[in-house]
């Protein structure tokens, strides 16, 4: 019955799949993590009996969390497991293949909340202000660092920036490819500007003649997230800095040292491109712990133990 049942649900969910990556250009990572997920859910139906999307109802939804829960699964990757379960039932609900979600009454374990690693200013401008010289790669790798500091890109942001998105001359830059595809335009600083000038003046002896990326490899083909990451991790250590750095950490400090300096939590959402300010509000603990630290050296009567 359960291998019945799901040949019966497959091609609902493979076509739902296929258009997260087409439709609605999802990354190649939240593909296969939909997939994943998904993938656990529909063989969790079919051992039920399912064998029609319709008939799924809470109590499949609930026993499908409860079985993540006995495989020891993390209460943040539950919540993310029924969060694709939700999308992929509403998708289902909009095309009538389903008249109801049942998903939607269904809520995960609360995860506790982690507060983000982060830089602080000095480690900051050490890794950024250091010696760069004029090798090519070089000046490739300082614009990358600028961007992910100075305007808080996500990782496959930075990897998916092709040369139209770029207006130096008006000091901007078009970000069309963030989470939940909201497309957002965000000023380049004075340090990224130049930084980011000094790269593309030298790009188009790496580049391939009819290659869009702004950021390339030795290949002159688009640098991956992978190759980024390995750029990242290198400069922190020539540099010193003591810490597994990796790109996401310089999007926290970019949000925390904007926060710290401005107070205002509406513009860093929006810098940031979340759809949900609760999301950003995670820096406002970052800011207060900051507080909590200036409090402690600069008062005569806060010291504490």
């Amino acid at each position: 019955m359960s291998e019945g049942a799901e040949a019966a649900l497959r091609p609902a969910l493979d076509d739902f799949l296929s258009r997260l990556a087409g439709e609605r250009r999802c990354s190649a990572h939240t593909v296969r993590a939909y997939r994943r997920d998904l993938g656990r859910f529909l063989a969790a139906c079919a051992a039920e009996g399912v064998q029609d999307w319709r008939e799924v109802r809470a109590h499949h939804v609930r026993r499908f969390a409860a079985a993540e829960h006995r495989a020891g699964r993390t209460a943040r990757s539950i919540q993310r497991a029924l969060s694709a379960v939700r999308t992929f039932l509403d998708d289902l609900v909009e095309r009538g293949l389903a008249a109801q979600n049942p998903a939607r009454s269904v809520r995960g374990p609360r995860a506790p909340r982690r507060l983000p690693e982060t830089l602080d200013v000095d480690q900051a401008m050490a890794l950024l202000d250091g010696p760069w010289g004029d090798d090519p790669l070089a000046r490739r790798d300082r614009a990358m660092l600028e961007l992910l500091y100075g305007c808080g890109l996500r990782l496959a942001e930075l990897a998916g920036l092709d040369l139209q998105d770029v207006d130096l001359a008006a000091g901007e830059l078009a970000v069309v490819r963030g989470k939940g595809n909201r497309d957002r335009r965000l000023p380049l600083g004075s340090k990224a500007r130049a930084a980011l000038a000094e790269w593309l003046s030298v790009r188009g002896a790496l580049a391939a003649p009819d290659e869009a990326a702004v950021f390339v490899s030795r290949r002159g083909r688009r640098l991956g997230p992978r190759g980024i990451e390995r750029r990242v991790a290198l400069w922190a250590r020539r540099r010193g800095l003591g810490v597994p750095l990796h790109p996401h950490m310089l999007r926290h400090a970019f949000a925390t040292h904007l926060l710290e300096s401005s107070g205002d939590l509406r513009a860093v959402q929006e810098l940031l491109g979340h759809a949900d300010i609760a999301t950003t509000q995670v820096y406002t603990h970052l800011d207060f712990q900051h507080l909590a630290q200036v409090y402690d050296r600069a008062h005569p009567r806060a010291r504490r133990r």
